[in-house]
C-alpha cells in the first residue's frame, strides 16, 4: 500500500467488467491493493479475470444472473476476503439498494452514501433538490410516477419538442426526443421499456428541449470531513442517440468567469445531497448564451469520460475514490486545481456506422491499441476475446493529450488511425473522420451535430483498394508451399498458362456482407501484392495501400472489412430454389427478441412494427417491408438469434387488379355452372 494511505482494507473487489474493470485494476496494483474480479460465465476468458489477483465466477451470461446480481457479488466479495467493493460504472454502480447492502454485509462501498444515490438517481427530487439550493434547473415535468397520460399531457403544457427521459439511471438509455406530439404515445411505450429493461425501473419525466445545446459536466470530488471541490469541466457536446462519443477537457465554450460559476453550482449540487467521492453534475448549455445553463442530472459514479480529466489535471480519481472511502482528507483546496493542456477522449463501440450504427460482435482476431506519445488507450479487449451482444457495446476509449487543443485533435486522430480491432466492426474510422470535421476543429459544437453529419462521414461504399488486397491474400494462398530444397511444383501453381498468348487471369469472386459481390482478375505472372502473415500491401492506380490482416478481415485508419469468398453458382442456385428476397425479415444485429406483435396469418401494413430485437441495451423495431399477410414466424419473445438471421416471412397481398380478375372470373364460372 503506498505510503499514506489508510488500511482499512487491503482487497477490493470489481463489481463489474470490461475497460473500466481493467482500469480499476490498474490503480490498485499501483496502491498495493489486492484486486478480485468477477465474471458470468460469458466473459470467463475476459481481460479481467487474467489481469485481476483473483477473480470469481458469479453466474450465466445474463446480467440480471451475474453482475446484476447483489446476492451473488456479495457472495463473491465473502469467498475472496474483499473489504471493498468498486462498482465501476454502469451495472449496479448507481444501485442504492446494492450500496446499502454492501454496508450491511460489513463492506466498504466505494461511491457515494447510498442516500445521495438515491436522492440523486432520481431525477425528479434532484432537480427539486438543487433548485432549493439556488441551481438553475431545465423547465420540465414536476412530480414522480406520473402515468402516460400526465406525461403527454406535461409535454404538451411545455411545448414540443420535448426530451422523455428515465427518472433512474443515465447514459442515454431510454431517452427519447420527440417533435411530434402526435407521436407522444409510442414514444412513451418504447422509453418506458428500454428504462425497465436497462434500469429496472420505467419511471419517466419530460424536459424542454434546447435547440443546438452543448452539454457541459463538472467534475467532483468531496470527501467525508465537508470538503467538495470541482475539477473543472468536460465538453460532452458530440452525441449520436444521446449517448456521447467524443469527450474533452476543458470546453472552449467557458470563459474563466463562466467555469468558476459553473463549478461553484456544482459544489453546490453535491453540498445538497450530503455526497462523498467522485461525481459529475451535467448541464445543459444554449451555445449562444454560455452563462444560462441548466441543472440536469447528478451521476453519482466515476464517469466513462473521467480519462480527460486526470491528464489535464494530474490527478488519479480512481486513487482518490479509495483514499476518500478509506476515510482521508482531499489533499488540496480549490485554489490548488490547474487545468494544463487538453485531453480528448474517443469510445469505441461494436457497432457499424455503414448500418445505422447497429450493434455487431465477433472474435477479436487481432487487436493493436496505441500507448505513449500523448495517447492513453483503457481498453477490456484482447486477442481471441469474444464480442457479444449481451453488455454494453463500448469496447475500450482512446485518449490523447496535449499542451492546446489542436494538438491533442491531431494525435487523437492518429491514434484513431492506429487502432486495429479485426473481427468486429467498430466506429473508430468513423470517430476519426469526426474529429477532422470542420466544426469539430473549430469548436462550434453542439448535441446534434453527429445526428446532422452522421451520413456524410460514413463512407457506404468498399474501396476498391479493399477488393484488390483481398484477392492479393487469395492469390498468395495459392502459392504452393516449397519443399526443403526451396523447389515448388510449377504444375501446382494456378499459371494460367495458354499457347500463343497471355496468361489467363485467375478470378476471385468476393464479397463484403451488405455489398454485392465483385470479381477481382489477377494475372499470375504479375505479382498481386506484399503478402505477409499479419500485413497486405497493394498497388491501385499507382497509389501504394497498406492493410493489417486476419482470417477474412482486413484493416486501416480505423476501419475494417470481413471480405469471404463468394460463389456464383451457388448463389444462383440458392436464387432459383426460391429464396424469399424482400419478403424476409432478417435479425439486423445479434440480441434477443423482446417483444412480438404479430402471429401467422395476420395481415399488416407496411411499416407496420412487427418484432423488437434488443442488443447491447439498444432496442431495434422490425418493421414490415409492405403490405401482406405474414406467412412465417420463427422466432417468440426471448428468443436469442444472430446477425442476419431469419425472423419472419411476410407475403404481399395481391394487386387490386389481379384481386379483381380474380373476383371477376369466379363469379363468370358460377354463372356458367347455373
Amino acid at each position: 500500500m503506498s505510503p499514506g494511505m489508510a488500511t482499512n482494507f487491503d482487497t477490493v473487489l470489481i463489481a463489474n467488467r470490461g475497460e473500466i474493470a481493467v482500469r480499476v485494476i490498474r490503480t490498485l496494483r499501483a496502491l498495493g491493493i489486492r484486486s478480485v474480479a468477477v465474471f458470468s460465465d460469458a466473459d470467463a476468458g475476459a481481460r479481467h479475470v487474467r489481469e485481476a489477483d483473483t477473480a470469481v465466477r458469479i453466474g450465466p451470461a445474463p446480467a440480471a444472473e451475474s453482475y446484476l446480481s447483489v446476492e451473488r457479488l456479495l457472495a463473491a466479495a465473502a469467498r475472496s476476503g474483499a473489504q471493498a467493493v468498486h462498482p465501476g460504472y454502469g451495472f449496479l454502480a448507481e444501485n442504492a439498494a446494492f450500496a446499502r447492502a454492501c454496508a450491511d454485509a460489513g463492506l466498504v462501498f466505494i461511491g457515494p452514501p447510498a442516500d445521495a444515490i438515491e436522492l440523486m438517481g432520481d431525477k425528479i427530487r434532484a432537480k427539486e433538490t438543487v433548485r432549493t439550493a439556488g441551481v438553475p434547473v431545465v423547465p420540465g415535468s414536476s412530480g414522480s410516477g406520473l402515468n402516460d397520460a400526465q406525461l403527454a399531457a406535461a409535454a404538451r403544457e411545455i411545448g414540443m419538442p420535448v426530451l422523455l427521459k428515465p427518472s433512474a439511471g443515465g447514459g442515454g438509455k431510454g431517452m427519447r426526443l420527440v417533435r411530434d406530439a402526435s407521436l407522444l404515445a409510442d414514444e412513451i411505450a418504447a422509453a418506458r421499456r428500454e428504462a425497465r429493461s436497462s434500469f429496472g425501473d420505467d419511471t419517466l419525466l419530460v424536459e424542454r428541449w434546447i435547440d443546438r445545446p452543448r452539454h457541459i459536466e463538472i467534475q467532483v470530488l468531496a470527501d467525508g470531513h465537508g470538503n467538495v471541490l470541482h475539477l473543472g469541466e468536460r465538453e460532452c457536446s458530440l452525441q449520436r442517440r444521446h449517448q456521447k462519443v467524443i469527450e474533452e477537457a476543458p470546453s472552449v465554450l467557458l470563459d474563466e468567469a463562466t467555469r468558476a460559476a459553473m463549478g461553484e453550482a456544482a459544489v453546490q449540487a453535491a453540498r445538497s445531497c450530503g455526497y462523498r467521492g467522485a461525481g459529475t453534475v451535467e448541464f445543459i448549455v444554449p451555445g449562444k448564451d454560455p452563462a444560462s445553463y441548466f441543472f440536469m442530472e447528478m451521476n453519482t459514479r466515476l464517469q466513462v469520460e473521467h480519462p480527460v480529466t486526470e491528464l489535464v489535471t494530474g490527478l488519479d480519481l480512481v486513487e482518490w475514490q479509495l483514499r476518500v472511502a478509506a476515510g482521508e482528507h482531499l489533499p488540496c483546496a480549490q485554489e490548488d486545481i490547474t487545468l494544463t493542456g487538453h485531453a480528448i477522449e474517443a469510445r469505441i463501440c461494436a457497432e457499424d456506422p455503414a448500418r445505422d450504427f447497429l450493434p455487431t460482435g465477433g472474435t477479436v482476431l487481432a487487436l493493436r491499441e496505441p500507448q505513449g506519445g500523448g495517447v492513453r488507450t483503457d481498453s477490456g479487449l484482447s486477442e481471441g476475446g469474444e464480442v457479444g451482444s449481451r453488455y454494453d457495446p463500448m469496447l475500450s476509449k482512446v485518449i490523447a493529450h496535449g499542451p492546446d487543443r489542436a494538438t491533442a485533435l491531431r494525435r487523437l486522430r492518429a491514434a484513431l488511425a492506429d487502432t486495429v480491432t479485426l473481427g468486429v466492426t467498430t466506429n473508430a474510422g468513423f470517430l476519426r473522420r469526426l474529429l477532422a470535421h470542420p466544426d469539430v476543429v473549430s469548436g462550434e459544437l453542439d448535441t446534434g451535430l453527429v445526428e446532422r453529419e452522421a451520413a456524410g462521414l460514413v463512407d457506404g461504399a468498399v474501396p476498391d483498394e479493399v477488393y484488390a488486397a483481398a484477392a492479393a491474400v487469395r492469390q498468395a494462398a495459392l502459392e504452393p508451399p516449397a519443399d526443403g530444397g526451396g523447389w515448388r511444383d510449377p504444375f501446382a501453381t494456378p499459371s494460367g498458362f495458354r499457347l500463343g498468348g497471355e496468361p489467363a487471369p485467375v478470378r476471385h469472386w468476393l464479397r463484403v456482407p451488405g455489398h454485392d459481390p465483385v470479381a477481382r482478375d489477377v494475372r499470375p505472372d504479375a505479382p498481386a501484392g506484399q503478402v505477409t502473415a499479419d500485413r497486405v500491401r497493394v498497388t491501385v492506380d499507382g497509389v501504394v495501400h497498406g492493410f493489417h490482416r486476419a482470417g477474412d478481415w482486413l484493416g486501416r485508419d480505423g476501419d475494417s472489412w470481413q471480405v469471404t469468398d463468394h460463389d456464383p453458382v451457388a448463389a444462383a442456385l440458392r436464387g432459383a430454389a426460391g429464396a424469399h428476397g424482400a419478403d424476409t425479415l432478417a435479425a439486423p444485429m445479434p440480441g434477443t427478441v423482446t417483444v412480438v406483435k404479430v402471429a401467422v396469418g395476420d395481415d399488416v401494413a407496411a411499416g407496420q412494427g412487427l418484432l423488437v430485437v434488443e442488443a447491447m441495451k439498444m432496442e431495434h423495431v422490425i418493421s414490415a417491408p409492405h403490405a401482406g399477410r405474414v406467412t412465417e414466424l420463427d422466432v417468440t419473445a426471448g428468443s436469442t438469434v444472430a446477425m442476419d438471421q431469419i425472423l419472419a416471412v411476410v407475403a404481399p397481398h395481391e394487386d387490386a387488379d389481379e384481386a379483381a380478375a380474380s373476383a371477376g372470373a369466379s363469379e363468370g364460372g358460377q354463372e356458367s355452372a347455373s
